[in-house]
């Protein structure tokens, strides 16, 4: 069987997926072929079910529930810090009037702004061209994500707010979910089970050779150096990201909850997640 895994040419799910890339974890009769796009492509594809397997905004996983089921494991989630709304050193102060752009309509990252100004303007731009254009003033505002979030400071951007830190204010600490992965329903569960498990295994085998995946992990850190890189890495890629955990369900169905409340989705969402084989049946 033939499946295509789909992730972001980032450093976190370079590391997240190097146990499967490396082959240090096997895939016994199943032949893996990775692809590599931004998220918010990965995000359009996935309303045509394109790939078994791929990662997806939260957002528009709220729209995706007819054809995939969440995994249990592979989620980034910012845990009191998340995208990041900047502005330059002599920009505004507060988002009143401010048109503020954004990486993509269904990033989580755009869902949580519109959550904390629901009356927001916003255009779209690549998430690696918003930094620049708001040096440049063609933004007056901008929301980083990825590494955006920890270079800003030192390019003399100014921080208006983290919606991580907000949501973990507004929620009495949960995580913020941001993006996640995902497999088509239509492979059938015991299929589904057994490359979940397998999915699994690479995140486990990156946190317990972190060195060695960090390494793989540096040639996708769009000029981090390793210091950073690391710190990128586990912001996106922890004991959250092995399993949701009980915060980690929780936080991700209350922002279905509170998305659907202000009709930022289209439909009441109940989280369906995806079966996790063992390891003594996964073969």
């Amino acid at each position: 069987m033939r499946i295509t895994i789909a992730h972001s040419p980032d450093s976190d799910d370079a590391f997240m997926f190097y146990g499967l890339a490396s082959g240090k974890v096997p895939t016994g009769d199943l032949e893996v072929v990775h692809v590599l796009s931004d998220i918010e492509t990965l995000n359009r594809a996935a309303f045509d079910g394109r790939y078994e397997v791929t990662a997806v905004s939260f957002h528009a996983y709220a729209h995706l529930t007819d054809k995939y089921l969440l995994l249990s494991h592979g989620a980034s989630m910012g845990d009191k810090y998340g995208p990041v709304v900047v502005v330059r050193a002599d920009g505004p102060h507060t988002l009143d009037n401010v048109v503020v752009a954004v990486p993509g309509l269904l990033t989580t990252a755009y869902l949580a702004l519109k959550l904390y100004a629901p009356n927001v303007e916003v255009k779209v731009m690549p998430f690696d061209e918003i930094q620049q254009a708001v040096h440049d003033r063609k933004a007056e505002a901008g929301l980083l994500i990825h590494e955006g979030q920890l270079t800003y400071e030192g390019e003399g951007l100014r921080k208006i707010v983290d919606l991580g830190e907000w949501w973990s204010e507004t929620t009495g600490g949960l995580p913020l979910p941001l993006g996640g992965n995902v497999i088509r329903r239509d492979l059938g569960m015991e299929n589904v089970a057994k490359i979940s498990r397998m999915l699994h295994d690479s995140i486990a085998y990156a946190l317990s050779h972190r060195e060695e995946a960090l390494d793989y992990a540096m040639k996708y850190g769009r000029g981090l150096d390793r210091k950073k890189a690391d710190r990128f890495v586990g912001m996106s890629v922890n004991d959250l990201t092995l399993d949701y955990g009980d915060r980690g369900r929780t936080a991700v169905q209350l922002l279905m909850d509170e998305a659907y409340g202000k009709r930022l989705i289209p439909s009441k969402v109940t989280v369906e997640w995806a079966p996790l084989a063992t390891s003594a049946n996964r073969a």
